[in-house]
């Protein structure tokens, strides 16, 4: 029975790589230029960051089967699992990164616009 889990995680982990590539990341949004925006461009911009990071976090959601998986054949010592893991987990771990730095540029386009428009 261990020989047949070890032969599913393998097959599992031979294509996780080709697994992770069916998760679609999706785009980073255009930021509007809080020094020159509207605010109807920056509530334009304010939905488009609000739009990436839901799909962000569907794009995270598909690679997590795919982690705990690889992880888990990581820990049982299956070969090649360990790297895949590793792989799986800089690819989730940019996701992440991808949405704290869209947040930060936000947040940077937003104090640019009430700089520039106080009141």
């Amino acid at each position: 029975m261990k020989t047949f889990k070890f032969a599913i995680l393998g097959l599992a982990l031979g294509s996780a790589v080709s697994l992770a590539e069916d998760c679609q990341v999706p785009e980073k949004p255009e930021m509007p230029d809080g020094a020159s925006a509207t605010m109807e461009q920056m509530l334009q911009g304010q939905q488009a960051v609000k739009t990436f990071q839901a799909s962000l976090m569907d794009y995270l959601k598909c690679l997590e089967p795919q982690l705990t998986a690889a992880q888990a054949a990581a820990e049982e010592g299956t070969e090649g699992a360990a790297d895949n893991y590793k792989q799986l987990e800089e690819t989730y771990n940019t996701g992440v990164s991808m949405e704290e730095e869209v947040a930060g540029q936000f947040n940077t386009e937003i104090r640019e616009y009430k700089a520039a428009n106080p009141g």
